[in-house]
């Protein structure tokens, strides 16, 4: 993998007992957005921020309380001031483009208490043309080997009462529906029992991140944070009433404290994104950018594809993940055994699927329910070491299906339900991974569905942070991708480990079968594009064509066909599936765009967009120069004007069109398309209807 350093210029300037305001700020590469850091009268650090002339985040304070130790919030004094400048270009293995820029300016400004414990602290602020991030750093010091923090208070202090959308601060879930509300409406508190989650504590009106704001300008923010290592995850504790947010570390109750770490170390960064449009929201690669350079080298065992799988048949109720039939969705509502119902990761029905995806352009196969205890993980409450991630029904054979597999060109992506019992996993990780070398598979779907075991653990906090890590860098050593569901926030280390291809972390597809409240609204995907995706990519699991659900008549996919398509382009994700029944999909003529659109991609534009109300992005195929254009709308009808300018000139393309017909309407005619073609170049622009919950997918293929 290509890295090119094009300068790096440090100017160190040391400064004893000087606070020069100054020196004591940075500004981006185009001198849009400065940040200030200075001390109060008391010695408390604290920055603010301003992007074009106007303040963006107004002075805010930086401390941490710790157990056994005083807090450090005052009495400081700068003793240090270090300058830098950097960038380079670097080469993405897989993602939304293949070089990605990485240009800033640095700010490191080390403090020291006035009094005893005297204790030092360094503050690192990194300032972009698409936003800024800073950490900090405990350095080795004198007297003091390890730190229990109880706390982190990084504040936010917002200029107005911004629209904001946002989820919950939920210590063991991100499953939840967006919400649309100023920061003086935020409750979170409010959706304490959700029927639709196995686990969920929200222990404060807090909401997780990245959470995305718009301001009264129209100038567009996102906080996140990014490189979230041995560290807690943070929501943010939301102040009404003067617009602050506060960072709010998740905890256990096991152990007590929010994080514990030897010295030195450093923090995650604390990430804002900046745009003038929503849109950019989307291009910025700022989390990525804040993360350590590749660790693994070249992984050409893992190669970007669009799989199937034995999982939707079980959402639906057709089968069950158990061998004893007893497993369905419907037993998790009351209902212990489902009479006449099969089980659905057999032999005979794996190789079904890989007929039919090997048949259409498809390469992966995802089987879930091969392994035996899943009769024994209904209640999710005794789940210690309930999975056996070697041991088959006896239905199953699995090097039978790897080998079928092989000869038809469809890899098997294994499946490991750990059931939230991470010590049970790590328990057999090495005898689960070394099955999947042996067979030659290269990835894995993880879930982690239930409350943490042991109690007092949580999803977001430190201990499981640093067990998803394991898992991530022992299945690099198997040369295994990692897929994983229930996850910790994606933060950008898909950089230093690219085999962290995807995760869910989100409100998926799967509660539009079975969710008690109607499942997920039109505005969920418009809103999800701005906020969760800003993260990293998602496993959403699109492309169902049966929306209307007639195995389970409470529930229906609330978007169009349309739109379902669009979602190949618009959720990006370097694993896509083919998420419906494969009798769903025989003779569709619209099928051909999920065979046709690419799932790696040489860049990506995101061309305009609303958050909440609509997005549309093209996105260029890698080696082909293929183009593939989707857009998306929530319950309102719109008209998308389309520019093709991002084509190269002088080119040709014939395009493919999967728009919404005339009386297309997601709640009563989401079946309603049609498919046009016609002759695109760079100098053309279309105007293209889309209906109440609608979509447009597009696919442009040079001319010969």
């Amino acid at each position: 993998m290509r890295n090119y350093t094009q300068y790096l210029l440090v100017l160190l300037v040391i400064l004893f007992g000087c606070q020069a305001e100054q020196e004591l700020k940075t500004s981006s590469p185009d001198g849009k957005l400065i940040v200030n850091f200075d001390l109060t009268p008391e010695g408390e650090a604290q920055y603010s921020v301003s992007y074009d002339g106007q303040i963006v985040i107004e002075p805010s304070g930086m401390a941490f309380d710790f157990q056994g130790e005083p807090s450090f919030a005052s009495n400081l004094q700068v003793q240090n001031i270090q300058k830098d400048m950097f960038s380079e270009t670097w080469e993405m293995q897989w993602g939304e483009q293949r070089e990605v820029q990485n240009e800033y300016n640095q700010l490191s400004v080390t403090l020291k208490e006035q009094e005893a414990p005297n204790r030092t602290i360094i503050v690192h602020f990194k300032a972009y043309n698409d936003g800024l991030g800073f950490r900090y750093e405990f350095p080795e010091q004198e007297g003091l080997e390890e730190l229990i923090i109880m706390d982190e208070h990084t504040e936010f202090n917002l200029t107005g009462d911004h629209t904001a959308w946002w989820i919950p601060g939920d210590w063991d879930i991100y499953e939840h529906l967006y919400h649309e509300t100023p920061i003086s409406g935020i409750n979170a508190t409010e959706y304490r029992d959700d029927p639709n989650l196995a686990a969920t504590y929200i222990p404060e009106n807090a909401v997780n991140t990245p959470v995305t704001m718009r301001t009264a300008d129209g100038l567009h923010l996102s906080i996140h944070e990014a490189n979230l290592t041995d560290y807690a995850g943070m929501t943010l504790k939301v102040d009404t009433e003067n617009h602050n947010l506060k960072s709010n570390l998740v905890g256990s109750d096991r152990l007590g404290y929010k994080v514990k770490r030897s010295l030195p170390f450093v923090t995650p960064w604390r990430t804002i994104q900046i745009s003038e449009k929503a849109a950019g929201l989307i291009d910025s690669r700022l989390i990525v950018n804040l993360n350590e350079p590749n660790k693994l080298g070249t992984i050409d065992w893992f190669k970007p594809m669009k799989y199937m799988g034995i999982w939707w048949e079980m959402h639906l109720g057709n089968s069950t993940w158990d061998y004893e039939g007893s497993q369905s969705m419907d037993s998790w509502q009351d209902n212990p055994l489902v009479s006449g119902v099969k089980h659905g990761a057999t032999t005979e029905n794996a190789k079904r699927y890989i007929d039919f995806a090997a048949a259409n352009n498809i390469t992966g196969l995802l089987v879930e329910g091969w392994y035996t205890g899943w009769d024994r993980w209904i209640g999710f409450e005794d789940r210690e070491g309930v999975f056996d991630f070697v041991t088959e029904y006896p239905d199953y054979d699995i090097e039978e299906v790897v080998r079928y597999g092989r000869e038809k060109g469809v890899e098997l992506i294994m499946h490991h339900e750990t059931s939230a019992a991470p010590r049970t996993y790590e328990q057999q990780l090495d005898t689960a991974y070394t099955l999947m070398k042996n067979l030659g598979i290269h990835s894995v779907k993880t879930g982690y569905v239930g409350k943490i075991i042991p109690k007092g653990e949580y999803h977001h906090g430190q201990w499981m942070v640093n067990h998803y890590r394991k898992v991530l860098e022992h299945a690099a050593a198997q040369e295994v991708a990692v897929n994983a569901h229930e996850p910790i926030k994606a933060t950008g280390i898909r950089r230093t480990y690219p085999n962290a291809i995807a995760r869910e972390g989100l409100r998926g597809q799967e509660f539009n079968a079975w969710a008690v409240d109607g499942g997920n609204p039109p505005e969920h995907l418009p809103i999800v594009a701005f906020t969760r995706m800003l993260a990293g990519p998602i496993d959403f699991t699109p492309g169902i064509f049966e929306l209307s659900l007639e195995p389970k008549p409470d529930n229906q996919i609330n978007t169009t066909l349309a739109q379902q398509l669009a979602l190949y382009v618009v959720i990006y994700s370097p694993v896509q599936m083919a998420a419906d029944l494969p009798e769903n999909y025989a003779g569709h003529p619209a099928f051909q765009f999920i065979r046709d659109v690419g799932v790696n991609w040489e860049q990506s534009i995101t061309l305009d967009g609303e958050v909440g109300d609509y997005v549309l992005i093209a996105r260029e195929e890698r080696d082909t120069g293929h183009w593939f254009v989707g857009g998306i709308t929530d319950e309102n009808p719109r008209d998308l004007d389309i520019s093709f300018d991002f084509l190269p000139s002088g080119k040709a393309f014939i395009a493919t069109i999967y728009r919404d017909g005339e009386n297309a309407h997601y709640t009563n005619n989401p079946d309603d398309y049609v498919i046009e073609k016609r002759s695109i170049t760079s100098e053309d622009q279309l105007t293209l209807s889309l209906a109440a919950g609608g979509g447009v997918a597009i696919s442009l293929v040079v001319e010969e």
